[in-house]
């Protein structure tokens, strides 16, 4: 039998708290393992706690969400670490992203797309509102190609670049099997190609490196 993910939540709104942790506690596959109020023992806590997913509101008296992300980072690489915040703000993004976050939600997320985020992040997604998509092709603009456009795009296909494409504008697992008429097996199965190609190991890695050197197509 597959073992449940590991959830810690980390939110200062008791309201808020309470509500994840009933959504949480009652899906099937997920393991509440904690709700706390604040990051600011992050490091202990992943070792008492031992986390697979980390649900981090950003802005928390103490600690702040980013700083919680970059201690559970130093000691918990593997950690997936999802914000869950109110902000859109350009510095919080990109602050975010540069200390290890594996994707960034909206707190009016619903409920169904936030439990889809969780299996996805788990799957080696970096999930992401189409709005904050939006944000982090602003802040990661194209650079020149090193190299000409037809032999940077030479070692994926067609196919690869145009769900490449797809990833960096924020879009899911399922909403890409959707756009595609593909099977989600289908979908992993190329971004795993999609990682061995582009030598990166997280789908932050190959979004950055995608709009870094134009490896999307159109």
């Amino acid at each position: 039998m597959p073992t449940a993910t590991r959830v810690l939540i980390y939110e200062d709104n008791v309201d808020l708290r309470t509500s994840l942790s009933q959504l949480l506690s009652g899906s099937l596959g997920l393991e509440l393992v904690g709700a706390l109020g604040n990051c600011m023992q992050a490091q202990a806590d992943m070792a008492r706690l031992r986390p697979d997913v980390v649900l981090m509101d950003i802005d928390m008296p103490g600690c702040t969400g980013i700083e919680g992300l970059r201690r559970i980072k130093a000691v918990a690489p593997d950690v997936n670490v999802v914000m869950l915040t109110v902000f859109e703000e350009n510095d919080r993004v990109f602050d975010a992203i540069c200390a290890g976050a594996d994707g960034y939600l909206l707190k009016k997320t619903s409920p169904a797309r936030l439990l889809d985020a969780i299996g996805e992040v788990r799957a080696g997604g970096a999930p992401m509102t189409p709005a904050i998509a939006r944000q982090v092709l602003r802040l990661f603009p194209k650079a020149p190609p090193r190299r000409p456009v037809e032999e940077s795009h030479a070692n994926l296909s067609a196919r690869e670049q145009e769900i490449l494409g797809l990833l960096v504008e924020g879009y899911s697992y399922k909403m890409i099997a959707a756009d595609r008429n593909i099977s989600i097996d289908t979908v992993r199965s190329h971004i795993k190609k999609i990682y061995e190609k582009l030598h990166v190991r997280s789908m932050t890695e190959a979004v950055s490196k995608a709009l870094r050197e134009g490896l999307t197509k159109g």
